[in-house]
């Protein structure tokens, strides 16, 4: 366990640090070092909030996991309203609220909300996670809640990560497949249907399947960031040294930051970032198979996946492996609330990690007390 947390921490830190570098880097030439400045601000937030999730013991977010998803709720329902000054729209998306000084996107509280607030409820009800009734109507009900607002914003990327992670979650729970399915499969088909009849996704669908004819167009941005890995080659250009994002690759600095890594600093660095991702999922769930009872495997498994799974989407986007999701790169993109919702993540999974060694030496002392004593001959 304590190789696992060791290996969890330096792998964050190892991207983080990645990440501020490369965010100057991709940066500097536009807007110089405020994008560094603010997410090193939300950096050492997010630093601060990790260390006292590890601090705390994670059983007492048992009683706030509810009011938590509740609030996140509001908020979601907060950006919808058009208020002037407060509730922001971007590039025809509601996902933002001022604060003034920055920007908070209430999406991010709500995925750790939800899986706190699933983990919470399968612990409360282990033996009835296989009734149709409590383990996926009721489960599923606040599922569908938390999507139904993030689906409407839009932002179908994050909607389909949480769809997954709930998903994965519940069947781990014990909720039977033959009920999961056809949820599942309904879901697909609308998710397919509204993207069919939503002109931006649809194109961006097209133009992904037919990324040669498009990529003048729609498909530009995935284009141009392909042409960024391939240029770094095997050992990059050299830090600062990359032509892409020099506005070349929209949002280089954020959804499709992973490019400029690959154009600075080549094939062989995309794979260690790579292997840090694989290795911060690998370390979550062996924390979450050491958890002392469900609600800590739960919540260390729902924020393993959500990591791993944001990931992998990302560098699929920008590899051009899936289609354009706009889904920021866990620890290296630019974006507070990301950054500070997902180290309160890795401060949970060294919570759980804690708790789990502490109950170690417990349980072998109390072992150790009633064993009975051997007799002498």
């Amino acid at each position: 366990m304590k190789l696992a947390a060791t290996t969890l921490v330096f792998c964050v830190a190892a991207l983080m640090s990645l990440g501020m570098v490369m965010l100057y880097s991709s940066s500097m030439a536009q807007v110089g070092a405020r994008y560094l400045i603010m997410q090193l601000v939300w950096g050492a937030l997010g630093l601060v909030a990790c260390g006292v999730a590890a601090a705390v013991d994670y059983r007492l977010l048992k009683k706030f996991a509810l009011p938590m998803l509740i609030f996140s709720v509001l908020l979601l329902a907060l950006v919808l309203v058009p208020i002037p000054d407060i509730c922001m729209r971007i590039n025809g998306a509601r996902r933002w609220i001022n604060l003034g000084v920055a920007r908070f996107q209430p999406s991010e509280l709500a995925k750790l909300a939800l899986i706190m607030t699933l983990a919470w409820y399968v612990d409360a009800h282990p033996r009835c996670m296989s009734t149709f009734r409590r383990g996926l109507v009721l489960p599923g009900a606040m599922i569908g809640v938390v999507l139904g607002l993030i689906f409407v914003e839009p932002d179908r990327g994050t909607t389909i990560l949480l769809a997954v992670v709930c998903g994965t979650m519940l069947l781990i729970a014990g909720v039977r497949w033959r009920y999961v399915v056809p949820v599942v499969l309904a879901g697909t088909c609308f998710l397919a249907y509204s993207v069919w009849h939503d002109p931006i996704r649809s194109k961006r669908v097209v133009a992904w399947l037919n990324q040669g004819e498009n990529k003048n167009e729609v498909g530009y941005q995935a284009y141009q960031a392909m042409l960024a890995l391939g240029s770094g080659g095997w050992s990059g250009l050299g830090l600062g040294n990359g032509r892409q994002k020099l506005g070349f690759v929209p949002e280089h600095h954020t959804d499709f930051i992973f490019s400029i890594i690959g154009e600075d600093l080549g094939v062989i660095a995309t794979l260690l970032v790579v292997l840090a991702y694989v290795l911060i999922f690998v370390c979550g769930l062996i924390i979450a198979t050491r958890a002392r009872e469900t609600f800590g495997m739960l919540l260390a498994t729902g924020i393993s996946f959500l990591i791993g799974l944001q990931a992998f989407i990302n560098i699929g986007v920008v590899t051009s492996a899936l289609p354009n999701k706009g889904l920021p790169l866990p620890f290296i993109s630019y974006g507070g609330s990301n950054l500070l919702m997902m180290l309160i993540g890795v401060g949970l999974l060294l919570s759980v990690a804690r708790q789990a060694r502490l109950t170690q030496p417990i349980a072998s002392e109390t072992m150790d007390q009633e064993r009975p004593p051997t007799q002498l001959s």
